[in-house]
């Protein structure tokens, strides 16, 4: 035999040994794939099993109570809406209704960080509650059109005429996540559970100490009684994080694992993690899966919602070019480049808007660190630190006029704000007399001021690392400050080491933006009462005068009084500066083009809104 045919024999050994193999690697593949699926139907399955077996125990006892007499069927005893005020799915009915609308496909999204968990109470960042809103659900909810409530958990609701008890008439066909049914024990738990001193739940409680007492009347009807009159008493009732007893009683006896914890999360809502306990950030990513027992007359269109962590900005605008992602909120800097880019503009859609509830941008002066005043516990330093803050360049160069000025934390649309009241301006000058006062001159010649014992003027600001546009807005400013004699240090840090030096009050400035709502109770983040451990008063800030106009504006429930209150209050931070405020953004948003019914509404863009509105028409889908 020839050489060439024993070559040719062995190519041919070799080339039918690499398609085997080729064929089995696709063949395991096809398998683990199989087996998935098999593995997600028979979790189903399962689950469909045991809310057979639930709900025949629920006939059961009805039918036993049926016939002692106890109770009445729900048909007859639910309670209906009281007249006109509805549901919270008006708008998403009316959604269903279209005739393109359809289930199916994935809503992909980004977080610009890592979350540091999901796990209700002990979580404090946006990016969580965006997650949470999906998975549970508040008694009742504002219209995104009227701005009225209406009812979500709760099907009716009564104030008493002192404002000092609020009663709840919840729904009876509403059931966790996991099939227990949700009831008033819920409710009375998830405060009992809140008010626990050994849970890691500052903020919440500083929120809810104004609340006596929860408690379950019945298995449909929750009180809430409070201590003093308080404004915004609905809404705080209203908005409680229903947390399921038989998820999270267990953890009364362990805090610390509560505390430490990662993803415990369960709920009501339309939307599920897949698995309530097993979620960690090094994952990278939050994937929520529709939530096959939601008890809502419409649900999520999307099979799922996942956010992908991307902390860097060029690579999440990659990420969306090539559709792996369906949202991204432009960079001033980009976004006109964006607009004109005809390839990317002919499937997307774009959204330019400053929010009703935009929240503001600030630099926070840390007052006391270590036990010991700093220089910003002087308040001349404070102002003049906001006169050398030229917001009005800042908005001009760094984001190219899409932001507006922030007096204070109030709107200037709200009828918080003062229109009396205005930013304070560039002041080169005024800032220089008022740092001569608190005792900084330049003692040595070298341009740098100097305090009385001669150590300088310098402090670090920390900022997030992976925000460009905060980044050229901390290198501009330092520039702004050396011209005072002021040395600023640029500290770049990673959110999760952001947020523990906030809880250590560990910095000396930091940069960081509030979100807004409708009515903003400025409680939690100025009160002295707050300057306790993981409170959000982390600048140690303290003000009576402003506590007491805080304390009796929660507790004014006459809204033209309670609006003076607000206004005398915002004038008093205007004149003490305890936060540089310095803007608010506009929004540029440019979103995926398959995605149908985005609008603006009177709460902001409908994109997050809970009950869902946005779908993808079927023919228009392309992920499974």
């Amino acid at each position: 035999m020839s050489d060439r045919t024993t070559n040719a024999g062995r190519f041919g050994l070799w080339l039918g040994f690499g398609l085997v193999s080729v064929l089995l690697v696709l063949l395991m593949v096809q398998v683990d794939r199989q087996w998935q699926r098999m593995s997600e139907m028979t979790r189903i399955l399962q689950e469909q099993a045991e809310d057979v077996r639930r709900t025949r125990g629920l006939l059961r006892d009805l039918e036993q109570s049926l016939r002692s007499g106890g109770v009445v069927a729900p048909g007859q005893q639910a309670a209906a809406p009281a007249a006109g005020r509805g549901d919270a799915f008006d708008r998403a009915r009316r959604v269903a209704a279209r005739d393109d609308h359809a289930q199916g496909d994935w809503l992909m999204l980004a977080f610009g960080t890592g979350l540091k968990t999901l796990t209700p109470l002990v979580s404090s960042d946006a990016y969580a509650s965006e997650v949470q809103a999906y998975v549970t659900e508040p008694l009742i909810a504002r219209d995104s059109e009227t701005l009225e409530w209406k009812g979500l958990l709760a099907e009716d609701w009564t104030v008493s005429p002192d404002g000092l008890t609020i009663r709840f008439k919840l729904r009876r066909d509403v059931s966790f996540s996991d099939g227990v049914p949700f009831s008033a024990r819920d409710v009375a738990f998830s405060f009992e559970f809140m008010m626990n001193e050994a849970i890691a739940a500052p903020r919440s409680r500083a929120y809810y100490s104004k609340i006596a007492r929860v408690t379950a009347l019945d298995d449909h009807t929750v009180e809430f009684v409070f201590s003093e009159p308080y404004f915004n008493a609905l809404s705080l009732a209203g908005s409680i994080e229903i947390l399921a007893e038989h998820f999270y009683r267990r953890y009364l006896d362990t805090p610390r694992l509560f505390n430490e914890s990662r993803g415990l999360l369960l709920g009501t809502g339309p939307y599920r993690l897949p698995n309530p306990e097993t979620w960690t950030p090094d994952q990278g990513r939050v994937e929520l899966e529709r939530n096959p027992r939601y008890w809502g007359p419409v649900g999520g269109a999307f099979d799922r919602i996942v956010w992908r962590v991307i902390e860097n900005d060029s690579a999440r605008l990659t990420t969306f070019r090539n559709q792996d992602i369906d949202v991204y909120s432009a960079r001033p800097r980009e976004y006109q480049d964006l607009l004109n880019d005809t390839a990317l503009m002919a499937r997307s859609q774009n959204f330019e808007y400053m929010s009703p509830t935009a929240g503001y941008s600030y630099i926070a002066w840390n007052q006391s660190r270590g036990g010991k005043p700093t220089r910003f516990a002087d308040p001349r330093v404070r102002l003049a630190m906001t006169h050398l803050t030229d917001v009005g360049r800042l908005i001009d160069e760094v984001f190219l006029g899409f932001a507006e000025p922030a007096v204070s934390p109030f709107s200037p649309r709200s009828p918080q704000h003062d229109p009396a009241l205005t930013p304070l301006p560039f002041d080169l000058e005024r800032a220089r007399a008022l740092l001569l006062e608190a005792g900084f001159a330049d003692r040595n010649g070298d341009g740098v001021l100097e305090d009385e014992s001669g150590a300088p003027f310098e402090f670090e600001l920390t900022f997030f690392q992976g925000n460009e546009d905060t980044r050229r807005m901390v290198l501009f400013l330092r520039d702004l400050y050396a011209r005072a004699g002021v040395v600023m240090k640029p500290r770049p840090t990673e959110w999760s080491v952001m947020v523990e030096n906030l809880q250590r009050k560990d910095f000396d400035a930091i940069t960081l933006a509030w979100t807004s709502g409708v009515e903003v109770d400025i409680f939690q983040m100025f009160h002295s009462s707050q300057t306790l451990d993981g409170g959000d008063n982390f600048i140690n800030h303290r003000n009576p005068e402003l506590d007491r106009l805080i304390d009796a504006a929660r507790a004014e429930v006459d809204e033209d009084r309670r609006m003076r209150l607000w206004r005398e209050a915002e004038a008093v931070m205007v004149a003490d500066q305890p936060y540089t405020f310095l803007l608010r953004r506009q929004s540029l948003v440019f979103i995926d083009g398959r995605i149908a019914n985005v609008h603006n509404t009177a709460l902001g863009l409908n994109l997050m809104a809970v009950p869902v509105e946005v779908f993808v028409p079927a023919d228009r889908q392309r992920r499974r």
